[in-house]
């Protein structure tokens, strides 16, 4: 009978061995374009966890605002109050002053109407009250005549350039909310020839500003002014001159119309001085007792002397000049600077018409 396997050899005890480990030589692996981006999207997403953890920042507080301009006619909390709720920023508090005026509101009084929407404190910054400029169009007296004028050139023939309107009394202002577009219109005109008396109303939009003005139509003319002021014998340039339509009642009858470059003032002059005749003169050509040319044309023989001069003359005028040669005097015309042109009928102080002084 064989043994029993209880009485076999026991099994060595392992637990004391150590394995056997191989160690491979470590190598550099390449990383790849995923990994960085993986990287990368991590850092990011811890980024905006921690943000969404963090707390929320406070609320910046609300402070009245300086002096305000009203665009409307309501004045709201985002009007008066800065970092108010965006919720409440449209919510109405005060009206606006009038058009074009200027008002006041006590600060108490915002941050009680504040207080009472249940909107919190409102910083006042030791201000006690706030103004208030309502904003608003403006047509000025300029505008309200254009408009007067367009009216009365189709229905009356008048020529809005040749005429300007006197409105009455102060410059009339027409006020209008700033949305309120457009060219203003006179409607209702009346107009009587005899006086010029003009009247209407000068309306914007659908008559939803409107004001009632009246005047005069002043016809106008154009005259010559002098853009700098000049002395006696300085001479005009052309850009001392200007053309403007002034008052026909106010200039002179005289008054030049065309404007005269390269002529000389003949006295003192201010600028803005409208320019009336006599005032300027083409120049000297010929000074008196200046030598001269004396010029003698007929139908075939042209001769020409020298001569003094016994008087000065502009283009065109008659001098007498002494013939230096014979010593007679005669008459002649100023046709250039030192030319004085005779001929066989210029008037002789010292010969008879029938006699030629050049050829003595």
């Amino acid at each position: 009978m064989s043994a029993p396997f209880a009485d076999a050899d026991p099994l060595p005890d392992l637990s004391d061995l150590t394995p056997m480990v191989r160690r491979l030589p470590a190598r550099a692996v390449p990383m790849r374009l995923s990994i960085v981006l993986r990287a990368i999207f991590s850092v990011l997403a811890l980024g905006a966890i921690g943000m969404f953890a963090s707390p929320a920042r406070a609320e910046a507080p609300m402070r009245l605002r300086g002096d305000v301009t009203a665009r409307g006619d309501v004045l709201t909390l985002g009007d008066l109050v800065e970092n108010a709720p965006d919720s409440a920023r449209a919510r109405p508090l005060f009206r606006a002053p009038a058009l074009g005026a200027t008002g006041t509101i006590q600060a108490r009084r915002i941050v009680e109407a504040v207080a009472a929407a249940g909107l919190g404190p409102v910083e006042t910054g030791g201000r006690g009250q706030i103004s208030v400029l309502r904003a608003a169009r403006r047509v000025a007296a300029p505008e309200i005549e254009a408009a007067l004028k367009r009216s009365l050139e189709t229905p009356f023939a008048i020529d809005a350039k040749l005429r300007a309107i006197r409105l009455d009394g102060e410059a009339p202002v027409l006020l209008a909310p700033l949305d309120l577009a457009g060219q203003a219109t006179a409607l209702a005109v009346s107009y009587d020839p005899r006086p010029r008396r003009v009247a209407a109303l000068i309306s914007l939009g659908e008559r939803q500003a409107s004001l009632r003005v009246s005047g005069v139509a002043v016809e106008l003319r154009e005259v010559v002014v002098l853009n700098r002021a000049l002395a006696r014998g300085d001479r005009v340039a052309e850009a001392d001159l200007a053309l403007e339509r002034r008052p026909r009642e106010g200039t002179p009858p005289d008054a030049l119309t065309v404007p005269s470059p390269g002529e000389v003032a003949q006295r003192s002059l201010s600028a803005g001085t409208v320019l009336r005749a006599g005032d300027t003169a083409p120049p000297e050509l010929v000074a008196r007792g200046e030598m001269v040319t004396l010029v003698y044309d007929a139908p075939g023989i042209s001769l020409s002397m020298r001569g003094i001069s016994n008087d000065a003359g502009r283009l065109g005028a008659t001098v007498s000049v002494l013939n230096a040669t014979s010593k007679k005097v005669v008459q002649g015309t100023v046709v250039g600077p030192a030319r004085v042109a005779v001929g066989p009928a210029a008037p002789q102080r010292q010969a008879s018409a029938a006699a030629n002084p050049m050829i003595r």
